[in-house]
C-alpha cells in the first residue's frame, strides 16, 4: 500500500467525520467537510494523473 493510498483513506476518513450530521460536528456547518473534500479531490486527481 502506497502513501497516497493511505493519505486517500485517512482523508475520506475526515470528511465522514467533519459532515454535520453527526452531534459533535453540528454547529460547524458544512466548512470542514468542504475543505477536505476539496483536498480528496485535488489528491485524487493527483494520483490519477501519476503526479503523488
Amino acid at each position: 500500500m502506497g502513501i497516497s493510498t493511505i493519505l486517500i483513506i485517512v482523508l475520506i476518513l475526515l470528511l465522514i467525520g467533519g459532515l454535520p450530521v453527526f452531534p459533535h460536528s453540528r454547529s460547524w456547518g458544512y466548512g470542514p467537510s468542504g475543505i477536505v473534500g476539496t483536498v480528496l479531490i485535488i489528491l485524487l486527481i493527483l494520483v490519477l494523473l501519476g503526479k503523488v
